[in-house]
């Protein structure tokens, strides 16, 4: 039998779990937006399966992780059979610790999906109606609230998923899109009961690497939309401060061929394509320009490799087993590793450091200017004393940028032994994917400044006209915040700019003229 299975497209949010893999360019297309769960009824023959020969090990004399001893250190401690399903329930409540704020609910989504496909890979022994009724739950946009903090990303993200787990037990606390409300009542409200665990399903249940997985899905999900308004701003400011595009040419990139440097240096040379303020200082007498502008093939191009290495690795996990013990089909159980999550630790961290670099350099060029660069007026306005004009938000992507500097510091190099030494080496994974969604968020807001400074420089460079995509680009911004001369409450141009940067209406309106960017 397949091993695999599939989330398959069929309209809107949809998701069809099938035979085959998880498909990224799915996730890209519900992230963010409710989710209807469509589970294949072929999957259920090998879930069913796995399920009888966990119903048979709890009824013989075979010790076996988790179904029959105790947890963690408390493994050589037998389990009478007639409280296995009292012991199941006991993990959940008492794994149910997290704390600090909620989860965001695009990655309690993402979390829910993969929990879902994991567990119909058959190799888990759960019940069918377990399953279904988490599916419910995914399907109404009935999202569990779980505290961000308390997985060591070890023995998989036991108390995230633990606490994922509590509304199936009729306990806990859900978002749902009236409000939030206890578990019980959102069991109520789907028309379900709380279920009792049988034997394993539990530790089915928050054995996993889900919350790493989803918080690296996000990550990658918004950087990548990230690196193409990157290039754009970039390009944006390029032409304000009358940079040269020659460190974009092709056949200088063809001599250190990386893809992403490549790809990052099409991307500017399209964008700017017609450029009439490119032809205004052809014969100028500057050699080279700074590295913020000259070095960005080298470093958002760098960022897209990062990328491109960590959707590997996702891609691998999401549609991986990573639970404890496994169930074959010929019977056999193997308590292992699968989900410790070094892999997903160790690409959150490089994740983090990556998409930091796009904000490290931008704010390089925000300095650059309002250092009246090329004839621009200092602190982009024309009358400063009396106006501090863009001096200030200099200031705040300078202290994004620091506090990057702080969450880049990787997680995955320390490890803290737990459940009295049974689990000695933790991957710290969930940290580093907390620090890492931080990041981005910093970042976007970093770009937002960026945006709003090289708009206005290119006010100042009219009536002579940047390249295509750079005035499309322009135009967008315009439209929703101002050029400004005096002081005014600048702390809300930057918050109009982040949400047309998180709308990704910029890319969306640029990429309709000039086609997809790399």
């Amino acid at each position: 039998m397949n091993d695999n299975h599939n989330a398959q497209s069929t309209s809107g949010n949809s998701i069809r779990l099938s035979g085959g893999d998880l498909d990224f360019a799915s996730l890209v297309r519900i992230f963010g937006c409710p989710v209807n769960l469509d589970i294949d009824d072929s999957l259920w023959e090998r879930v069913t399966s796995s399920r009888k020969t966990i119903e048979k090990i709890a009824q013989g004399e075979k010790a076996v992780y988790g179904v029959n001893t105790g947890f963690g250190n408390l493994c050589t401690k037998r389990i009478h059979p007639d409280q296995l399903e009292q012991l199941q329930e006991n993990l959940i409540l008492s794994h149910a610790v997290g704390v600090g704020g909620p989860t965001p609910p695009e990655l309690v989504r993402l979390m829910m999906l993969f929990k879902v496909a994991a567990l119909c890979r058959g190799h888990s022994g759960v019940r069918c109606e377990t399953i279904r009724m988490l599916a419910a739950l995914l399907s109404a946009d009935y999202l569990p609230i779980i505290p961000l903090q308390g997985s060591l990303g070890a023995s998989g993200d036991l108390a995230p998923l633990a606490h994922m787990v509590l509304p199936l037990l009729g306990k806990g606390e859900v978002l749902t899109p009236e409000g939030v409300v206890p578990g019980e009542r959102a069991l109520e409200q789907l028309g379900l009961k709380p279920t009792q665990l049988g034997a394993k399903e539990g530790l089915a249940l928050i054995n996993g690497t889900q919350f790493m997985s989803a918080h690296a899905a996000g990550v990658i999900i918004r950087g990548l939309h990230l690196l193409k308004h990157a290039d754009i701003v970039a390009a944006t400011s390029l032409e304000g401060l009358r940079g040269s595009l020659r460190p974009f040419m092709e056949k200088l990139h063809e001599l250190r061929p990386h893809p992403g440097c490549i790809d990052t240096a099409e991307n500017v040379r399209r964008l700017m394509d017609g450029s009439r303020i490119l032809e205004s200082h052809v014969n100028c007498n500057r050699v080279q320009d700074p590295y913020s502008l000259r070095c960005i093939p080298q470093v958002h191009g760098a960022a897209r490799q990062a990328l491109q290495h960590a959707l590997q690795v996702v891609t691998t996990e999401i549609n991986s087993v990573t639970d404890n013990p496994v169930i074959f089909a010929d019977g056999d159980t193997i308590s292992g590793g699968l989900f410790h999550g070094e892999p997903l630790a160790l690409i959150l961290d490089y994740l983090a450091v990556a998409v930091a670099e796009l904000g490290n350099i931008s704010e390089r060029r925000i300095y650059l200017l309002l250092s009246g660069y090329d004839g621009l007026p200092e602190l982009l306005m024309k009358e400063t004393g009396l106006n501090s004009a863009f001096m200030i938000p200099q200031y705040t992507a300078a202290a994004l940028v620091s506090e990057n500097k702080i969450l880049c510091h990787p997680a995955s190099v320390d490890s803290i032994p737990s459940a009295l030494g049974q689990e000695d080496h933790v991957s710290m994974g969930s940290i580093a994917g907390t620090k890492a969604w931080r990041v981005v968020n910093h970042v976007e807001t970093i770009l937002a400044i960026e945006q709003l400074c090289a708009a206005q420089a290119l006010d100042y460079r009219a009536p002579i006209e940047p390249g295509i995509g750079v005035k499309i680009a322009h135009k967008v911004i315009r439209n929703h915040v101002e050029h400004s001369e005096t002081d005014h409450l600048l702390g809300a141009d930057i918050e109009e700019s982040l949400r047309l940067v998180r709308s990704e209406r910029i890319v969306a309106e640029v990429e309709n003229e000039l086609g997809a960017l790399k």
